[in-house]
């Protein structure tokens, strides 16, 4: 059975849960790009789980020589790989000495949306560490 990662919209996807089994896929769904750089829809705040961190340069690549077990024609000798640029967005968020882990943490009242009209990426969470709620 496939289960819908995001809500019906006519111009945003939309979340209400942070998607642990899927991450990686809700953050390629939820990418920014200008046709300059672009991002992967990654989270600032620390995340343990499985994810994939990226930020990517238009024209930035790597020539890698292509691997096949056999060799047909029109297969080039080489691939453009993108490279990873620097992660600058990752942060620590400290509640009462401790870091804020969204893979770990209690996470509820969580509202994920991109506008695709807009190009905005929004996000507000609700999380529960030592014992205290606080809303982001």
């Amino acid at each position: 059975m496939t289960q819908r990662l995001f809500e019906i919209d006519e111009w945003k996807l939309k979340s209400k849960r942070v998607e642990k089994d899927a991450k990686r896929l809700q953050e390629s769904l939820t990418s920014l790009g200008n046709g300059y750089m672009g991002m992967r829809g990654n989270f600032e705040e620390r995340y343990s789980g499985d994810t994939h961190q990226g930020t990517y340069v238009a024209g930035v690549w790597y020539p890698d020589k292509t691997r096949v077990g056999w060799w047909k024609n029109g297969y080039p000798d080489y691939f453009g790989k993108v490279i990873n640029a620097l992660n600058f967005i990752g942060i620590d968020v400290k509640i009462d000495g401790e870091t804020l882990d969204l893979f770990q943490d209690t996470v509820t009242d969580f509202n994920l949306e991109l506008d695709m009209e807009t190009g905005i990426l929004r996000r507000s969470f609700e999380v529960t560490k030592a014992g205290k709620a606080f809303f982001y």
